[in-house]
């Protein structure tokens, strides 16, 4: 019951994320029609049509992926048709079409009262199939129980119980967003102008749905929304929320009579692991293939060193390594550069070992083996079982509790009896390794070569692969700019002559930035102000109280962590000498 209660409230705030905004336009053209036969039925058929789709999509299988797929095409359609006969009602009368037709009778009823609820289940249907919500922890705590112990009613009711607060929710919005409408109309007489502009916002999500941005943009802005809310709430739960997974282990069968059969975990089969063919070198280990870890549980974590997203990950990686070893988990970090600098294989030893990694790591410089995962994602963990078929993927941060479950269930299935469920790892990480404050993050990745710059803000604009003078004028939040002469490379930016400064604007509790001394390799002397004044209790792990630090390899620098209220503030570090390349600045 807990996890019920608990996935209603996630669902309830669903609409405090950015991912609610394309299916807005959709709900509120039922807008001042009559809630009992307009507005309810739309509604409860999108929860319905949800539940359902992600019950199915969550046990995997490529008809289910297919047959969505096809859903979500025609759903496009039929949205489309409806905001063109919102847009323009003749232009609809124009296309005879059956399809038309349908969008006609929705408009229809939208602007002159329902004659019947047919029309706002199908819309809601359609609205349902569209519908991804950024999922935070208490979403894909059970999406992930059901993809590890199949479909069953506890899994399906918990999916039901977040779109139905889904649908509470905008049910209240549509309710006061309504009461706004009419009143408009009323006293305006804008009532078509009203009509066509619910036209063109339904014509934009459909766009917006189509071109992906629904499971893309608006996925990553909307990551920290509602992350902290729901992590408090499960945290209610019981040890790392997780405990509520345990609804989906009571159905499994058991009893007298029944023979004994070898534990065979539910997590879905994504295909062979294509092994490490193509690493240039390895470290802790010599070269690993397939055939040799053939009967292991293999964890695969795709990494590069100066990721400020990979080092986050690296404590679980450590502790899965030491907690699992015994009992048949084999860890390979594979390192795929994302800079140049990262490709030598000494600044890789020297990152392992800072970082106190002693499990092995294939040097995957010409980006072979990233390509036989087919894999996109810095970090990026894929779990292989002991027949060597990829049973568990995670992508980025977040995760970790899912898959330690998932760890466990492998090991569980290599051995052929199920076990209790064990605690999960909770290492305790300190510097750029301890885990982000997502509820305060505003500002995001900004690189500062010009392949990637995005945010630059010194008037001089950039000029590309020769020196530059630069300077800092007024910035606007998550903007940056250069003071003194650069040249800025694809890469990076490197400073020509001492004194040469970065100024940036943020709002996060840590900063980082990548650094490196050059391509001489002397250390180069630096300061960090925050305001214009030295940051003191809130320096970086890379810092002395008064702001003073040294680039001595090319890595991540920890210049910031905030020990009090989080806020906007502007960042400036300067160089006391010559000859420092930045690289990009991170946030946490």
């Amino acid at each position: 019951m807990t996890l019920f209660v608990a996935s209603y409230f996630a669902g309830v705030l669903t609409i405090l994320s950015p991912c609610i905004l394309p299916i807005l336009p959709f709900v509120f053209s039922r807008a001042g029609q009559s809630f009992s036969r307009s507005a309810l039925p739309m509604l409860a058929a999108m929860a319905l049509t949800f539940a359902v789709v992600a019950s199915l999509a969550a046990i995997g299988g490529s008809w289910v992926v297919q047959a969505n797929e096809a859903g979500r095409f025609a759903a496009l359609a039929l949205l489309a048709v409806f905001g063109v006969t919102l847009l323009s009602p003749r232009a609809a009368a124009f296309f005879h079409r059956p399809l038309v037709a349908l969008g006609q009778r929705l408009s229809e009823e939208g602007a002159a009262g329902p004659r019947s609820v047919g029309g706002s289940l199908l819309l809601g249907a359609a609205t349902g199939l569209l519908w991804a919500p950024c999922a935070g922890p208490i979403l894909g705590l059970v999406l992930t129980g059901a993809a590890l112990h199949g479909a069953n009613a506890g899994t399906a009711l918990a999916l039901a119980a977040y779109a139905a607060g889904a649908a509470t929710s905008l049910a209240v919005a549509l309710r006061v967003g309504g009461e706004v409408l009419a009143a408009v109309k009323r006293a305006l007489g804008l009532g078509e102008r009203i009509r066509r502009g619910l036209g063109v916002a339904v014509l934009a999500s459909v766009l917006a749905i189509g071109f992906g941005l629904d499971t893309g943009l608006l996925t990553r802005l909307s990551f920290a929304a509602t992350t902290g809310i729901e992590q408090s709430l499960l945290d209610g739960l019981g040890h790392d929320g997780v405990a509520a997974l345990r609804v989906a282990e009571n159905g499994a069968p058991s009893g007298a009579g029944m023979a004994a059969q070898p534990y065979r975990s539910m997590l879905p089969d994504r295909g062979a692991a294509p092994g490490f063919a193509g690493a240039v070198s390895w470290l802790n280990t010599a070269p690993l293939d397939a055939d040799e870890l053939r009967g292991k549980v293999v964890l695969v974590n795709f990494w590069t060193y100066s990721c400020i997203n990979c080092i986050r990950t690296l404590p679980y990686v450590r502790a899965w390594a030491e907690k699992y070893r015994d009992q048949g988990l084999v860890v390979v970090g594979v390192h795929t550069p994302e800079f140049a600098f990262e490709k030598k294989v000494e600044n890789i030893r020297q990152a392992a070992a800072r970082f106190g990694i002693d499990y092995p790591i294939a040097v995957d410089n010409d980006f072979r083996i990233w390509r036989a995962f087919r894999n996109s994602y810095w970090p990026a963990i894929y779990l292989v079982d002991a027949q060597g078929r990829i049973r568990h993927t995670q992508f980025g941060e977040g995760g970790e509790a899912l898959s330690d479950r998932a760890i466990q269930d492998l090991l569980a299935e290599a051995a052929g009896q199920r076990k209790a469920v064990s605690n999960f790892v909770t290492p305790q990480a300190s510097g750029a390794q301890a885990a982000p404050d997502l509820a305060n993050i505003r500002s995001g990745e900004a690189y500062l070569g010009y392949s990637k710059a995005s945010g630059f803000a010194s008037p001089e604009g950039i000029t590309g692969d020769r020196p530059q003078d630069y300077s800092v004028g007024k910035l606007r939040l998550n903007q940056w700019g250069l003071d003194g002469n650069w040249t800025v490379g694809a890469e990076s930016a490197r400073l020509s002559r001492a004194g040469g400064g970065i100024a940036f604007r943020f709002s996060a509790r840590d900063l980082h930035l990548v650094l490196g001394p050059g391509p001489n390799g002397r250390p180069i002397r630096f300061q960090v102000t925050i305001d214009g004044k030295p940051p003191a209790a809130d320096r970086g792990a890379d810092l002395d109280t008064a702001g003073y630090g040294t680039v001595s390899e090319t890595r991540l620098y920890q210049l910031v962590r905030q020990s009090g209220e989080v806020g906007e503030h502007v960042f400036e570090i300067r160089f006391l000498d010559a000859g420092a390349e930045a690289y990009a600045f991170t946030f946490g």
